[in-house]
């Protein structure tokens, strides 16, 4: 069996969702976290390495409330996101606090990689059909070429949206199955009818619920590792004196890489129901959601 990995990011801190580790959070009938959910798909769908991407003073609790029953079933390994792991030649600016974004996030995983990898949020659960799709799509070979051949799982938009409030979706512009864009659309809310998106100004865009959108799950290889580097030196002697805000984001990346011809990104369909934790009042929702799929018999009493 060919060796996959699946890597979480885990180091945000979920400023929206108030107080407490938002991804350390139960929700399943024995006090499983959506990590839980996520791992057990993606073991069952035949990866077979899991790497963390945490912060480092999360450390401790982290492994004590998942890192170390998953070290049982399957092979583990921790690495840190920290504001000064920088490439060589640059130093971080003295007054930066924000983490570097979700592209430095995954160059941190570099050193324990060597096989091809997916890519998810540690707060987001994608369902079972996402896992098996981007497994499959990347023990496959593909086409040699002068492209990276990567793939993206896609969620209709309908299915990822939150009673509780608005959302960030990128809506995928996609020909012939491969990835062209991403629009990122900000203020998403579910109407009685479907789902708008409302402007700074006040405008009104009514969207597809049938639309695919990116929920940041990528199927990456180790050769990407390196594109990933480069891109991120690229943006270091690109920043402004003074922003200590700008982030290095996985998925701007991916899209200036497509409009570059560098990547090839297939995108892989999946017609289950996204949810996540965003804000306080979802918890309920998302615990209720696990109690009904584990009453179904999709999911164990016990995962692990």
């Amino acid at each position: 069996m060919k060796k996959t990995a699946l890597v979480i990011m885990a180091a945000g801190i979920g400023s929206r969702f108030g107080k407490g580790i938002k991804q350390l959070t139960p929700v399943g009938p024995n006090g499983e976290i959506i990590m839980d959910y996520s791992i057990y798909d993606a073991l069952e769908a035949g990866f077979n390495k899991i790497v963390f991407i945490i912060r480092r003073d999360l450390e401790e609790e982290f492994r004590q409330i998942i890192g170390e029953r998953i070290e049982k079933v399957t092979e583990v390994a921790y690495v840190f996101q920290e504001l000064d792991d920088l490439p060589e030649g640059f130093v971080k600016p003295e007054e930066r606090t924000k983490p570097w974004g979700t592209g430095q996030a995954v160059l941190a995983a570099k050193k324990v990689l060597d096989e091809p990898f997916a890519v998810v949020n540690a707060d987001d659960y994608y369902g079972k059909e996402a896992y098996v799709k981007v497994h499959d799509y990347l023990v496959e070979d593909h086409t040699s070429d002068d492209k990276q051949h990567i793939c993206m799982a896609g969620f209709r938009l309908g299915n990822t949206l939150s009673d509780n409030g608005s959302v960030t979706r990128g809506v995928c512009h996609i020909e012939d199955g491969q990835l062209t864009g991403v629009t990122e659309t900000h203020d998403i809310f579910k109407t009685a009818t479907g789902a708008e998106a409302r402007g700074e100004d006040g405008t009104v865009e009514t969207l597809d619920v049938k639309c695919l959108v990116s929920m940041n799950m990528w199927g990456l290889t180790p050769e990407f590792m390196d594109i990933l580097y480069n891109g991120f030196v690229e943006f270091l002697q690109n920043i402004k004196p003074g922003d200590i805000k700008k982030e290095y984001l996985l998925p701007e990346l991916i899209d200036r890489l497509i409009k570059s011809g560098q990547v090839q990104v297939d995108v892989l369909e999946s017609r289950d129901e996204w949810f996540g934790v965003t804000y306080q009042e979802d918890k309920a929702t998302v615990a209720e959601a696990f109690r009904r799929l584990t009453e179904q018999g999709v999911y164990p009493a016990h995962l692990f």
